[in-house]
């Protein structure tokens, strides 16, 4: 099979390529030999995902008689002391933003205090309806030039997803309501996040990917040209989740202003580093409600923010608008139900710890984190810059992707990966990135960084040939014209990860 691929439709346009493979993978023995590279990759990838299968109990079955309290705190404290390590000394790119013992250990006592409570259940907790508008107000504040809340309001969401699926089906009812639009559509550069893909195929929506510049900023123009009767609303990052470019989105704003669509700001990853960046002095395109054009933003507490995974912070510009995005139901025989947000029952302890965060940071602290984020990303800017054979995309600020035109960047990834390094590998056009986190700004870090990325350099350019586990994976899914193919493959991997054989 791989040698007809390469061979043949490697050759043909991509569109035709796709088309023709469809039709030959029926073919009985091209089945088979799909049946059997997959299986033979997923192996390889096995020890990977596993690395645990024998090493510790396995619970296929709830077990007979529950286990000692002490033994199953003995088992998960060696599980985490085995996958902190790698986080802890800055090997990690983004994942981990804050990860200090101190701050840790406040966010967990916030936790337990908190381990009960359900905003559904606001008559229950109040506590969780404060912490939950504080934390929009405060949001709102920061990236609203002190709009009211009347002018910016929001909730707090379960992370950057489901903001931005929260957004898309809001712009979805609201257009459908107001503008009678049953086939609805967004446009989007081809840089923005995948969560906007699957708030497409969720809402039964159509998806426009507008190819970027050369500096992998979108393209007003291609943007503009890409609107139609039935958009609904158009997409602008800050910065992009591949290459940490801040798209022109005072200009694509402008435009679905007049176009009298919606625009979503999508500062999941810069929402909370932006606005101190700007502080600091640093020549920040304007991305945020300042912008009149702007009617929504997604901002990720959990990210930059430095709160405990979970949450995240969607605004809209007026509550008419908020309105789209709530359920409620009137005759339903359980009672009058109504949610803000697409879970019922929510952890109220991720929003108190996303409230302490924020008040214990305070705009000092994000200031002082961003500071010396920044300083960080461009000494290992300037290391990878100095690296022969390498270069940067575009003119990024924290989220750094490299990439080369004589070294497969992949097999870069998997030697910077036996050094310790757990790097995002993309594609599109292929290139590795690091998203700088407060870990990396520890003494030695950057240097460290440089110094194994060189050396991974080295080892490619002596041993151009040699292959690992993952390279030819991601130089696959990264040439491979046929995409369904490569989601079959996504699609077993994630079968591997609930696998207990």
């Amino acid at each position: 099979m791989r040698k007809l691929v390469e061979k043949v439709l490697y050759r043909l346009p991509e569109a035709i390529a796709a088309r023709l493979f469809e039709t030959v993978r029926r073919v009985p023995s091209v089945q088979a030999s799909i049946e059997k590279e997959m299986e033979e990759m997923m192996a390889g990838m096995r020890q990977s995902v596993k690395p645990y299968k024998g090493r510790v109990p396995e619970f296929p079955k709830m077990p007979g008689q529950g286990m000692d309290i002490d033994e199953i705190i003995g088992i998960m404290e060696d599980l985490q002391e085995k996958e902190s390590e790698k986080w802890k000394h800055g090997y990690v790119s983004g994942a981990v933003y804050h990860g200090d013992d101190e701050h840790m250990d406040f966010l967990n006592r916030v936790y337990a205090i908190h381990s009960q409570s359900n905003p559904l259940h606001s008559d229950i907790w109040p506590s969780a309806a404060k912490y939950e508008a504080e934390i929009v107000s405060m949001t709102a504040n920061m990236l609203g030039s002190g709009l009211t809340e009347d002018e910016i309001c929001g909730v707090v969401s379960s992370g950057g997803t489901e903001s931005i699926l929260l957004a898309m089906k809001t712009y979805r009812d609201r257009a459908g309501k107001e503008k009678n639009i049953r086939s609805p559509e967004i446009v989007v550069p081809v840089t923005a996040h995948a969560a906007f893909d699957k708030a497409a195929r969720y809402f039964g929506m159509k998806i426009v990917h507008v190819p970027v510049k050369e500096d992998f900023a979108a393209d007003p123009e291609a943007m503009e040209k890409a609107i139609n009767r039935n958009t609904v609303a158009m997409v602008g990052s800050a910065p992009s989740f591949p290459h940490g470019i801040i798209d022109p989105i005072e200009e694509l704003s402008e435009i679905a202003r007049k176009k009298g669509i919606g625009f979503h700001t999508d500062a999941c990853l810069g929402g909370f580093v932006l606005p101190w960046a700007e502080k600091l002095g640093r020549d920040i395109p304007a991305f945020d409600f300042r912008l009149p054009g702007v009617t929504s933003m997604s901002a990720d507490t959990h990210k930059y923010g430095y709160a405990a995974k979970g949450t995240s912070v969607i605004l809209y510009r007026g509550r008419q608008l908020r309105r789209y995005q709530y359920f409620t139901i009137t005759d339903w025989p359980g009672g009058l139900y109504f949610s803000p947000t697409f879970a019922g029952s929510r952890p109220g302890a991720l929003s108190a710890q996303c409230w302490a965060a924020m008040v214990k940071m305070g705009e000092d602290g994000y200031m002082e984190a961003t500071r010396r984020i920044l300083e960080t990303a461009e000494e290992i800017r300037k290391g990878i810059t100095e690296t022969d054979g390498l270069y940067i995309m575009g003119a990024p600020l924290w989220v750094i992707a490299f990439a080369s035109d004589t070294l497969n960047i992949y097999q870069v990834m998997e030697q910077m990966a036996k050094r310790g390094w757990s790097l995002n590998g993309l594609h599109r056009p292929a290139c590795v990135h690091i998203a700088i986190t407060l870990r990396h700004t520890s003494p030695g870090v950057a240097e460290r960084f440089v110094s194994d990325l060189r050396d991974a350099v080295s080892h490619v350019k002596q041993y151009p040939e040699e292959q690992g586990d993952m390279a030819p994976v991601y130089g696959m899914a990264a040439t491979i014209p046929f995409r369904g193919l490569v989601g079959d493959m996504l699609e077993r991997y994630i079968d591997l990860l609930y696998s207990v054989d």
